[in-house]
């Protein structure tokens, strides 16, 4: 789960767990919050800060499934750097689907209306 510890992330993270996966968290806590996932953290469940400009590493697992959430969605934050919030949905993108096509994963992309 790519930006896992935003505010749509977490919640997206305490329903897979219900249905049984392992997740990664993968978060840079740029505009995601660490109390969001706290309470998740002796589950199945591995919290990696990580910012998805940068490839996603090979000290991950192997994924079946990416979901990329990360996108500064708040005015607040993606006015401030602009430039940085096109970075993120641009190169996050792409170092998602490359990991994506290297794991043989499915990905499910969701992004805001200021991209």
């Amino acid at each position: 789960m790519i930006g896992g510890a935003g505010f749509i992330g977490s919640r997206l993270c305490e329903v897979l767990l219900t249905e049984g996966h392992f997740v990664v968290c993968i978060d840079n806590f740029l505009t995601g919050r660490k109390q969001n996932v706290d309470h998740l953290i002796e589950r199945h469940f591995a919290l990696v800060d990580h910012d998805v400009t940068e490839p996603l590493g090979s000290q991950l697992p192997r994924f079946d499934y990416i979901y990329n959430l990360a996108c500064p969605a708040s005015p607040v934050h993606y006015q401030s750097d602009r430039v940085r919030t096109a970075l993120v949905c641009a190169l996050g993108t792409l170092n998602t689907l490359e990991r994506a096509r290297a794991d043989g994963a499915s990905v499910f992309h969701a992004s805001t209306s200021e991209v």
